[in-house]
């Protein structure tokens, strides 16, 4: 009788023990609930720091960025503005992720180049059904593989004139997306732009004075990836539409409450601020079907990539629609025995295999043009870039650029309102009007090369 009561009190003192490790254990948070609680392990995965659980069915990560560009431009006409050579910051993007949990994924993204803060990416997904994504918040619209790419794994320095002119960015909107092998499918809804302080003043504006409507997007893209599963070799073939409403984000839209659009680019580089390429505000826009088609793949080394892209603008009562397009075409190699990536599951190209322990060496070329000459007000100009490119990658995260592009401008590619010199008139001065350009036929429009350098570290 004397052993069992020592045997019950030395089980009752173990789980009093026992009950107050786990009390001692227990976590809680600033509001005072208790919460689960796991161990995580600290990782640097490729230079990216990384906490996770050691089942993975918790982990965050950052995602940061910082690209350093620097710009020289020469021979242009003598009656051109003059070209500004410079320096930037061209991204400086910070980045934290997590996979909450197996089925439960947040992302922020925020950009701070040049002291100007931007939002990027504000992303909460769910993957709990094999295959798909359903996705809402502020991200890329699913259109353009040279949009959707990431800055970090562009082959230029800058995407070309017609992506950045007609292919839809980051808005926020909700997404169901679909991969499975070969197969590649997307549809969402997308509203206004959310980047900054100017274009979230537009839209309040716009809201507040005229009642305007944020304006929606309806984009579907589909993708079919021939040698998904193998190593060596892999294609991509790919078209995607979009049906648009105006924007309210749009300055003329929230200065005037008209729908109003507005397409521009530069000569495929983020150091001459003049847009040759400008429609200027296209007002009482009813609608734009925007629409491309695509063609990818890699072999071993090789990569290249084209499309050709669109835009229908339909004016309020007009019988006909503008006609925006242009295309471009472009392939890499590396040299020392690399190997190019695709991500099937993102339908996009991803970091490259180096294939020497110092690094490797991809050479680059592209041919480019685009016309906005087919604007039902009048001609917006047309351009064609001819680039080359050397890019160094020195290791998974840092890596140098140089780029060499020759740029050809029409006429017409005055930007917006006749706000450049295109030429000279009939006593020889400078004009900035295409119809009193006196050598039409000879030379006019804006020619110059430009040479540009990036340093890029990834961590």
């Amino acid at each position: 009788m004397k052993k069992t009561l020592l045997v019950l009190a030395a089980l009752c003192c173990f789980g009093a023990f026992a009950m107050a490790q786990e009390e001692e254990e227990a976590q809680y948070n600033q509001y005072g609930v208790k919460v689960d609680s796991k161990k995580l392990v600290a990782e640097a995965q490729d230079g990216i720091l990384v906490l996770r659980s050691k089942d993975n069915s918790y982990k965050i990560w950052l995602d940061n960025r910082v690209q350093a560009d620097a710009a020289v431009f020469w021979g242009a006409p003598d009656y051109a503005d003059e070209i500004g050579n410079g320096a930037q910051i061209r991204r400086a993007r910070f980045a934290v992720k997590a996979q909450i949990t197996p089925k439960w994924y947040g992302e922020v993204d925020m950009d701070m180049a040049n002291g100007v803060f931007e939002l990027k990416d504000a992303i909460i997904r769910y993957d709990g059904v094999e295959g798909l994504e359903l996705q809402a918040g502020n991200f890329k619209e699913y259109f353009s593989i040279q949009r959707n790419n990431s800055s970090r794994y562009l082959q230029f320095m800058e995407r070309p004139m017609v992506a950045q002119a007609l292919a839809p960015s980051r808005h926020i909107g909700a997404n169901i997306k679909f991969a499975k092998d070969w197969l590649w499918l997307s549809g969402g809804a997308f509203f206004q732009t959310i980047d900054n302080l100017e274009t979230r003043t537009f839209v309040e504006d716009a809201n507040k004075d005229f009642g305007v409507n944020p304006g929606i997007s309806y984009t579907g893209k589909i993708v079919v990836m021939p040698g998904w599963d193998q190593k060596d070799w892999g294609l991509h073939l790919a078209a995607a539409g979009s049906y648009r409403t105006p924007k309210a984000d749009d300055e003329a839209v929230a200065t005037t409450g008209k729908p109003s659009v507005r397409y521009s680019t530069r000569n495929s580089n983020a150091m001459n601020r003049k847009k040759y390429i400008d429609t200027d505000e296209i007002t009482n826009t009813d609608h734009d079907i925007l629409y491309t088609a695509e063609v990818a793949g890699y072999w071993k080394g090789l990569r290249w990539e084209g499309a050709y892209m669109a835009d229908d603008n339909y004016v309020i009562g007009a019988k006909d629609c503008s006609h925006l397009w242009g295309w471009y075409a472009q392939a890499g190699w590396l040299l020392f025995g690399g190997r190019q990536r695709y991500d099937s599951n993102g339908a996009k190209f991803t970091r490259v295999q180096r294939g020497q322990s110092w690094g490797d060496i991809e050479l680059c070329a592209r041919y480019e043009f685009i016309d906005f000459n087919g604007l039902q007000s009048g001609p917006a100009g047309a351009a064609e870039a001819y680039a080359l490119g050397l890019n160094y990658y020195i290791n998974n995260h840092c890596k140098i650029m140089v780029n060499y592009q020759y740029n050809n401008n029409d006429r017409y590619a005055n930007g917006k309102g006749n706000k450049f010199y295109v030429g000279t008139d009939a006593a020889g001065q400078p004009t900035k009007d295409y119809t009193k350009v006196a050598n039409a036929a000879g030379q006019s429009g804006v020619d110059y090369s430009m040479l540009s350098v990036r340093m890029e570290i990834d961590f």
